[in-house]
């Protein structure tokens, strides 16, 4: 009898009644919001405003030198922000959410995310070409157009979105408090710990968190999409199990015994030029109350 254990571990029997998100007022406005404080961050920076000399203030007093102990630990943390072990963890976990589930909706919407993600911070990125802390050229310039590729802060909003999406997929109010304020800290540790190393300013940091954010805000616009495409996946995997199918019935199975074949399994052999055919092995006559037993072919 198995534990309780690992019956949680078994596929639930009917699909769950997931809640989608929607667009409501107040994630309208919140998009709204972050909207316009990633406009004012990016007009801060081509502007060279206060936020380009904080930038130099907080390069220039170098906190990789300021607290070189913690320097080991946030080597390691920054990867919770790298885009390739991120999404290999949280995929594994959505994909077994999807498979218990009966849905792909969880595996698409990372899918989503990510795209979204990966278009809009990479076209800012390469159209503002910043370079970053450790490559700057010039004492307070902002850096822009100058081949680089660090605003936003990638580590950031990979971060914000990677661990965002668990709280956005969550099925229970509980649950969606606890992941949000979880990848919060995430998100925001990650974020620092980039200017701590030097490898980004603080206004790719704050433009990171704005951009991730835009995109978790924005996801409920694509449910429609990840509906269609999910059902479309369904229906492609019924096709091909069908056609599977199909060929297994079209082949025939016949079965091998152990030990060579036995009577009755296959027909006799036909006689070939230099072998007489042999007459099949009938019982003597007599037997069983003068019964004949079927011919038994050999």
């Amino acid at each position: 009898m198995r534990t309780d254990i690992f019956a949680r571990l078994d596929r639930e029997p009917e699909p769950p009644k997931i809640e989608v998100p929607g667009m409501t007022r107040t994630r309208l406005a919140l998009f709204g919001g972050t909207s316009a404080f990633y406009l004012a961050i990016v007009v801060a920076v081509l502007l060279s405003t206060w936020l380009v000399t904080l930038d130099w203030k907080i390069m220039l007093f170098r906190p990789y030198q300021q607290w070189p102990g913690i320097h080991g630990f946030l080597d390691y943390y920054v990867v919770l922000g790298q885009r390739g072990p991120t999404a290999v963890m949280v995929a594994a976990w959505l994909g077994w959410r999807s498979w218990r589930q009966h849905t792909l909706r969880p595996l698409l919407c990372l899918g989503a995310a990510l795209l979204l993600l990966n278009v809009t911070v990479g076209a800012v990125k390469l159209g503002l070409g910043r370079l970053g802390p450790h490559y700057a050229t010039q004492v307070g310039s902002a850096e822009l157009f100058a081949g680089g590729d660090i605003f936003p802060s990638g580590h950031t909003a990979n971060a914000v979105v990677t661990w965002g999406i668990l709280a956005y997929l969550a099925t229970t109010p509980r649950a969606r408090r606890y992941l949000s304020a979880l990848s919060a800290v995430v998100a925001l540790g990650v974020g620092l710990t980039t200017v701590y190393l030097g490898t980004h300013w603080l206004s790719d940091v704050l433009l990171g968190w704005a951009a991730g954010l835009l995109v978790l805000l924005a996801l409920p616009w694509c449910e429609p999409v990840i509906a269609v495409a999910e059902a479309w996946i369904l229906t492609l995997r019924d096709r091909l199990r069908e056609r599977l199918r199909d060929r297994r019935r079209l082949v025939p199975s016949l079965p091998v015994a152990s030990g060579g074949p036995r009577p009755g399994l296959f027909p006799p052999r036909p006689a070939g030029p230099e072998e007489p055919a042999r007459e099949p092995a009938r019982e003597p006559v007599g037997v069983a109350g003068g019964r004949r037993s079927p011919v038994a072919r050999g």
